[in-house]
């Protein structure tokens, strides 16, 4: 794939039976760091979704991580999320369960089952995202900048090749929101190439890297000036 760890072709997207992306074309290559802007209804988190197979795209293709998703089986869909940490504005923490159930629910689904490996894998996201004395507590009793690193340290269990963050920093003030950005360069650093649906333009101001915009049903590649 020549280095592109994504890549669009003639894609369009369609939802609740309304075009909202129509005959794109994007290339993303392994490690870069990249913001996805757009205004509501622009189809930002349409085109999230449809890069970890969520929805399906109604022409073009799509290529990530040597999986054509046009030609995708059900059953490879959960091997192709294995490789992708999706992290959500509003958390999707298991409300049920410690911040260590909710790790161990993961690996346990994506097919770990040796008790000391789990554990071992635990403590290691969890000291990354610095939640390490926090693993025992209850989402409810954790801070929405906590909730979002524990679904951080959620997305990375499996040490993905790609970070789709949708809205990460969404619900957040801006001190915990450059935080939440900190550890997601800290996570593309080590070679994870993190692309971030956002509409907090001065986290972008703030943290500068490529940007692309979805606008009038297509994508282009703008500059911090133009924001």
């Amino acid at each position: 794939m020549n280095n592109q760890i994504i890549k669009l072709e003639g894609v369009s997207i369609d939802h609740l039976d309304h075009n909202v992306l129509d005959n794109i074309n994007l290339s993303i290559k392994k490690g870069e760091f990249t913001y996805l802007i757009g205004d509501t209804g622009s189809g930002k988190t349409s085109l999230v979704k449809s890069l970890y197979a969520e929805i399906k795209v109604s022409a073009g293709n799509i290529n990530i991580i040597n999986y054509n998703l046009n030609k995708i089986t059900k059953k490879d869909i959960p091997m192709l999320r294995r490789k992708i940490g999706i992290v959500f504005q509003d958390f999707q923490l298991l409300t049920d369960r410690t911040i260590r159930e909710n790790l161990e629910f993961v690996l346990k689904s994506t097919g770990w089952n040796n008790k000391k490996d789990i554990d071992l894998r635990i403590d290691q996201v969890l000291k990354k995202v610095h939640l390490k004395d926090s693993k025992e507590k209850m989402p409810y009793q954790l801070s929405g900048g906590e909730q979002q690193r524990a679904a951080i340290a959620r997305a990375i269990l499996n040490k993905p090749e790609i970070i789709l963050a949708d809205e990460p920093t969404g619900n957040l003030d801006p001190y915990i929101s450059q935080k939440i950005i900190d550890l997601l360069k800290e996570i593309n650093l080590t070679g994870t190439t993190v692309l971030i649906a956002t509409h907090d333009y001065e986290v972008i101001k703030n943290n500068k890297s490529r940007i692309i915009k979805c606008s009038n049903k297509n994508l282009q590649e703008i500059s911090i000036e133009e924001l």
